[in-house]
């Protein structure tokens, strides 16, 4: 079994997540990517509350069955990937990490971070302007994809705004719609 562990905030999940995830899943014959959203994130502050971020992800993931929503992160410690990481792990099988080049460049200031790079393969997929370097000893396999004008923030602020923003699984601007998520 080859599985890739995507994890983020997700706040909200959208359209660039999921093309990133079946664009892996593609490349490296994975058999399932791992959705999770942080509980407690270290390095941000999420916007929406865990249980709605969880569910945007669980509405994004339905219909591709690959891809699962997973609450390995849930509760109200520091959420860090090497927990995640060493569950996953004890399933057996291939572990890949699925993270952005801006992230993986950030990767020292992680809790645990020499541990990570030993654990797990690293797909970093590559976005302009975003240049890298490889810890040593760093299982890393590149993934170059379209780079698409979308992220989380810029959802955040249109939605606050009162805009409908592109970029959303139509399931996830519903569940954002219907619980008034993200407007001020």
């Amino acid at each position: 079994m080859r599985t890739a562990i995507f994890g983020g905030t997700f706040d909200p999940i959208h359209r660039a997540h999921l093309i990133v995830a079946h664009e892996a899943a593609a490349a490296f014959s994975l058999d399932r990517v791992l959705f999770i959203p942080a509980a407690n994130p270290p390095h941000k502050e999420a916007g929406a509350d865990y249980e709605d971020r969880y569910k945007m992800v669980e509405l994004a993931c339905a219909g591709e069955p690959r891809f699962i929503a997973s609450r390995l992160e849930a509760g109200s410690e520091k959420s860090y990937s090497i927990r995640s990481i060493e569950r996953v792990k004890a399933m057996g099988g291939e572990v890949f990490f699925v993270i952005g080049a801006d992230a993986f460049a950030e990767i020292r200031t992680w809790h645990r971070w020499e541990d990570v790079v030993d654990a797990v393969d690293f797909i970093v997929v590559t976005r302009p302007g975003h240049a890298y370097t490889s810890p040593p000893g760093a299982r890393v396999h590149r993934l170059d994809t379209v780079a698409l004008p979308i992220s989380s923030s810029d959802i955040r602020q249109a939605l606050a705004r009162g805009e409908t923003p592109d970029g959303l699984p139509p399931a996830v601007a519903e569940y954002i719609r219907e619980h008034g998520l993200y407007s001020k």
